[in-house]
Parts: structure tokens; sequence; C-alpha cells
């Protein structure tokens, strides 16, 4: 600390130049303010706008996918029909083809269709006699008295079918009644 005691005047003066900004230096300030706010407000409203576009495109997207999703599904099907088209204009052409001979057609065009199924991820499900009731999998439709143990499969009345791990349709069955 100095020894002189602060005068009136110094007090004054010093007041003034700590507390107080220059009139010009206020007016450069707000203009800085201002054009910074026009800055960020100007890239808010880019960044909105991207947003929204990127929505709209997602959009469009989803709506394509719903809308070809059996595309490649319905073209893998296409030789299943292509077979069966010509299986009955065989027969029209030739109505005595041996049986055998359509009956040869009928299995080539099931495992067509079975490889169409299978590159689509259409899994079937076909319990094994004894296999552990699953009603996630499997529709019961009796029960009957069996040598086996009881809630096991006994025999399968229709294939069930799945596609990526959802259940199409259960598999209808027949489960072994207790004892």
């Amino acid at each position: 600390m100095s020894d002189t005691p602060n005068t009136p005047d110094q007090t004054e003066g010093h007041a003034e130049n700590a507390g107080a900004l220059p009139l010009e230096s206020v007016g450069q300030d707000m203009t800085e303010l201002l054009a910074k706010h026009a800055e960020v407000s100007d890239a808010y409203l880019r960044a909105k706008a991207e947003a929204e576009n990127i929505r709209r495109r997602a959009e469009d997207e989803i709506a394509k996918a719903r809308k070809f999703a059996v595309e490649s599904f319905a073209e893998s099907l296409l030789p299943v029909r292509d077979s069966l088209e010509a299986a009955i204009a065989s027969h029209v052409a030739k109505p005595d083809t041996p049986v055998e001979t359509v009956l040869e057609g009928v299995h080539a065009t099931l495992r067509q269709l079975a490889s169409a199924l299978e590159r689509n991820k259409v899994l079937e499900i076909n319990p094994a006699a004894g296999t552990k009731f699953d009603p996630a999998f499997h529709q019961a439709i009796s029960m009957v008295p069996a040598e086996q143990e009881a809630n096991t499969v006994v025999g399968v009345l229709q294939k069930g079918y799945s596609i990526a791990e959802r259940v199409l349709r259960p598999a209808l069955v027949t489960v072994a009644a207790p004892k």
C-alpha cells in the first residue's frame, strides 16, 4: 500500500476508467454479438432443414422398403409357377402322360418351392415324434394315449412355418395324453 492518501480527483477518475467502457467499444461489441447471433441462427436453420431432409428421405426409404419387400420373395416363386403352368400345358397337350412322369414333375416343382422358401428364410416347423410340445411353435389338435412321455408330440397333421424366428403358422400336432 502507498502512504499517500487518494485525493477525490484521483478516486473519481479511477472509477470512471475502471467501470465504464468507451461508447465506441460497446457499439463494436454489439455489432460483433449481432453478427455472431446471425451466424448461429443461420447454422441452426441449416441444421434444422438438414434434419428435416434426412427425416423425409428415411420416410421415403421406409415406404419403398415396405412397397418392394416382397419383390425378392415373389421373384423366387416365379419359377415354381412356371413349372406348374408347364405341367398343366403338358397334360393338356398329352393327356395320356404316365402318372409317374407327372409325379416326377410335381416332386421337382416341390423341390423348387422348398428352395425358394429356404432362400427367403421361411423355415419348416416339423417336430419329430417325442419332441416336447411347445405352444410357441405347435398347436395341439388332440391328446391321444401313447407309449411316450406326456405332453410330447405324437404326430404332425400339418407342418408349420416360421420366418426370421417368427411363427407364420404353428405345426398342427397330436400330443401324448397323461397316463
